[in-house]
């Protein structure tokens, strides 16, 4: 038996089903690692970008599968190809820029050199020198440069957006996300070309799962936020679904958008403020978009790396990337179309104020859930409920249930085998 799983026969999930969620799969070392190698790192594909952010070849972008750094990068054949940022050398992180334009990649440290594709192409003194009519030193002659390229990712694209995973035996991304969820995916990146429009980025100290829960969770926003429940934009009495693949790993909250106001829904909800007013009305300036097909909001989540998410006009992906298992960093990218209006655009960025680590919605999870991690290394020994909506997984026409979290918790339980 490995230490490891010395390590996680600590770790017992006393209940039947997964409507009671021990606090330790959120404060366990163990536990966060084993959820990088199976969740990350082996089976799963990951976010790492949308086209548009590196539209010329030569174009990169740094960013994080898990916690490994890796490099998204345009080649010069239009190709996109997703690299370790680690040399093959002396395992140096090489690149530091989050985002640039190269030729070539270069490490620092001893100058090895690798084209756009990971393929090392260059390797100073790999022949030697010559001293006192001699050649001295260099590689070995066995040594074959293509045997020394960076670690490559498989690398999957649909609609705009780049996934990648270090496992080249995986399945396709189609099979991975599922029909059921592949149709909003398609309803959103349904071909136009993506339009990049800012970021935003947080450090949350919290479990990296707490913001998947969040975001499969419809039973907060109606109470939690202030401006979904006195405007109307989310909260219990809207039309809405609650859907998941087959293995209850992907999820979308679907919902659209009522009239807002007080009604019999919010007379005991305190987060309502009859009162507020906007002194911006342009915020609530929505158009109705034909690809919508009905629902004014949309959240995604693809199990484990990133949120899709659609409210309103506000469109944009939220990449979750762990550090240790207290801390994670959240990267929103805002983007549209390459044909919106100017004024579309601008009706986009100022919805996107509703989100981000300072938004008028978002600014309240990032707090709740830090708040949750104090609660949960308080007391490692306790356990969450997740009961709304009875013990059961499966499709709802509401919003009122937590099935979206014990369907995440029942695939999680498989792949960890705890």
């Amino acid at each position: 038996m490995s230490k490891e799983e010395t390590n996680l026969l600590k770790h017992v999930w006393q209940e039947d089903g997964t409507h009671r969620i021990p606090f330790w799969a959120y404060t366990s070392d163990e536990v966060h690692q084993r959820e990088l190698e199976r969740l990350f790192y082996r089976n799963h594909w990951c976010y790492v970008g949308l086209e548009a952010e590196i539209p010329k070849p030569g174009d990169f972008k740094r960013t994080v599968i898990g916690e490994r750094s890796v490099i998204m990068v345009r080649d010069q054949d239009g190709g996109i190809n997703v690299v370790e940022n680690v040399c093959a050398h002396r395992g140096m992180k090489f690149c530091r820029e989050k985002h640039g334009n190269r030729k070539e990649f270069v490490c620092p440290y001893h100058q090895w050199n690798y084209d756009l594709k990971g393929n090392l192409q260059g390797v100073p003194f790999r022949r030697g020198v010559k001293q006192d009519g001699q050649v001295k030193g260099g590689m070995p002659k066995d040594f074959k440069p293509a045997d020394h390229g960076l670690t490559q990712l498989k690398v999957a694209r649909r609609g705009g957006v780049v996934f990648a995973s270090f496992d080249h035996d995986i399945e396709s991304f189609e099979d991975y996300v599922g029909p059921e969820m592949l149709h909003y995916f398609d309803r959103l990146f349904n071909g136009r070309q993506l339009k990049v429009l800012g970021y935003n980025k947080q450090r949350i100290p919290g479990n990296w799962k707490l913001m998947m829960e969040n975001i499969k969770d419809p039973y907060h926003p109606g109470l939690l936020h202030t401006w979904f429940v006195t405007f109307g934009l989310w909260r219990a009495d809207n039309r809405s679904e609650l859907k998941m693949d087959k293995h209850y790993r992907h999820a979308a909250m679907i919902s659209t958008r009522g009239q807002g106001g007080k009604n019999e829904e919010t007379t005991s909800v305190s987060s309502f403020k009859e009162s507020m007013q906007l002194n911006d009305a342009r915020f609530l300036d929505v158009e109705v978009e034909p690809w919508w097909q009905g629902p004014t909001a949309v959240m995604m989540t693809l199990f484990p790396s990133v949120i899709i998410q659609q409210q309103v006009n506000s469109v944009s992906t939220r990449h979750i990337q762990p550090n240790g298992h207290g801390s994670f960093d959240f990267v929103w990218t805002h983007f549209g179309f390459e044909d919106d209006s100017t004024e579309m655009t601008q009706r986009r960025l100022r919805q996107a104020n509703l989100f981000g680590p300072a938004g008028f919605v978002s600014a309240d999870d990032g707090e709740v859930i830090e708040f949750s991690q104090e609660g949960f290394e308080q007391k490692p020994f306790h356990r969450t409920l997740a009961e709304l909506g009875g013990h059961e997984i499966g499709d709802t026409d509401h919003m009122v249930s937590e099935t979206l979290i014990r369907g995440m918790y029942d695939y999680w339980r498989k792949v960890m085998e705890v």
